[in-house]
């Protein structure tokens, strides 16, 4: 039996770590050639890393959340036969840590699980005397005083704190099973304390969450974006009445293309006015010092995905139609959700929309979007909602009548984008969305 160290695999031009993400093997497992051993992180996109030999694992590099560095150790695996620089191999393995030993059982599972064992021990009695039908759970609710000479179910922690806290046993009704808990003496005590009402809510016991792979990415992106660059928003009400009239229209006789949302249209608004704002659809390095304001629209789609958020690019928006932008928005939606977007679909944009629209109530009137850096703007659709407004009548008189409005937020990086740019840019995109028909004319 020989040892083979599979070192950290280039993943990719310029990257020179990963972060570990999820384990799918451990020291004892046996693998095949081309298993799935682990998922890691780069700044660009999540990747498996297979096997690339059969054997069996016999030591691991890091715990998830740990960064290892392109051709570091990232596991040892023991095969048949030699290897090829197996005395690299072996100097290799000689350097590396030990692995650290099995941990022990927690002190508060052990405490638990003796508790419990004593619990059915010394309550063996108790159970053959209780009703064996236990009453109805009422876990806000004193229970009226039992019967003289009933026994109460409680192991013998319950009863020494019951002592300790001065309660009658008898007095406090179980939330399952006949059986007095702890959380049982915690509903007596908030009861009671509460002056005969229930309390306003459950606790929760706290519970650590360790930030790794996408979250942490996130979190490092927001940090940077909001600690170097001086944010400023500025947000319009727009009437989008015709909008979405015109928008209804194109659905019903829309035939085998793809369902129109907001969202291919407020693009289609960006890209027709980009070409007068260059200043919006740029980059910022802040090392060289330079602005590069950019042709094409490569157009940033804020997803939320069950793993976080995610930015899948909208390659060259602006030579696409409305059904070609909602093909494309509802195809790299879909990819950046079941985890298939490539490296390259999740970066180089040169602007970003986000909206929570969609999201209903969620979706709120308003919103101060983070820049996606090194962008230098953002824009946030709100949520539609219906107001009545006063409208004008060819008479000159006004009219009282139901329209449906839309905010739209733009986030600037100030360094960059003077206030009266912004404002002007969201201006003229109010125009075009309050008459639509020019989003469809040259």
């Amino acid at each position: 039996m020989a040892k083979f160290t599979f070192n950290m695999p280039d993943v990719g031009e310029g990257v020179a770590e990963a972060e570990v993400v999820e384990w799918h093997v451990k020291v004892g497992d046996t693998v095949s050639e081309d298993q799935h051993l682990v998922d890691v992180m780069t700044d660009k996109a999540t990747i498996d890393i297979e096997s690339p030999v059969d054997g069996k694992v016999i030591e691991v590099a890091g715990e998830v959340g740990d960064v290892i560095a392109v051709g570091s150790m990232l596991l040892v695996i023991e095969v048949e036969g030699e290897v090829e620089d197996e005395a690299e191999n072996d100097a290799h393995e000689q350097s590396q840590p030990d692995p650290a030993p099995a941990p022990s059982p927690k002190a508060e599972e052990v405490e638990e699980r003796i508790e419990v064992e004593t619990s059915d021990a010394s309550d063996a009695d108790d159970a053959m005397a209780a009703d064996p039908e236990p009453a109805p759970a009422q876990p806000v609710e004193p229970a009226p005083a039992a019967s003289q000479g009933a026994k109460v179910l409680a192991s013998p922690a319950v009863r020494k704190r019951a002592k300790e806290l001065n309660i009658d046993l008898s007095q406090v009704k179980p939330a399952e099973d006949g059986r007095v808990r702890h959380g049982d003496l915690d509903q007596y005590l908030a009861y009671n304390a509460g002056g005969g009402f229930a309390p306003a809510g459950r606790k929760r016991e706290d519970e650590p969450v360790k930030v790794i792979g996408l979250r942490k990415r996130i979190a490092q992106n927001m940090s940077a974006a909001k600690r170097n660059i001086p944010h400023f928003t500025y947000v319009e009400e727009c009437d989008v009445t015709a909008l979405e009239a015109m928008r209804a229209d194109l659905n019903s006789a829309r035939g085998d293309k793809p369902k129109l949302t907001m969202l291919p249209l407020l693009i289609t608004a960006i890209c027709k006015l980009v070409p007068d704002y260059p200043m919006i659809n740029a980059r910022y390095d802040d090392e060289a010092n330079v602005v590069t304001r950019h042709g094409a629209v490569h157009l940033g789609m804020a997803a939320q995905t069950d793993n976080g958020l995610m930015v899948p690019v909208i390659r060259n928006a602006q030579d696409r139609n409305l059904w070609q932008l909602a093909a494309e928005i509802g195809r790299l939606a879909n990819a950046a959700r079941d985890g298939s977007a490539k490296s390259d679909e999740l970066s180089g944009s040169t602007l970003t929309v986000t909206s929570l629209g969609p999201l209903g109530p969620l979706g709120g009137v308003a919103t101060t979007p983070v820049i996606n850096r090194p962008e230098v703007a953002i824009i946030g659709p709100n949520r539609i909602i219906e107001r009545p407004m006063f409208v004008s009548q060819a008479d000159g008189g006004e009219r009282i009548e139901k329209r449906k409005l839309m905010n739209i937020s733009i986030s600037c990086d100030h360094r960059v984008v003077d206030g009266y740019d912004a404002a002007s840019f969201i201006q003229e995109m109010k125009k075009l969305i309050e008459t639509p028909v020019l989003l469809l004319s040259d």
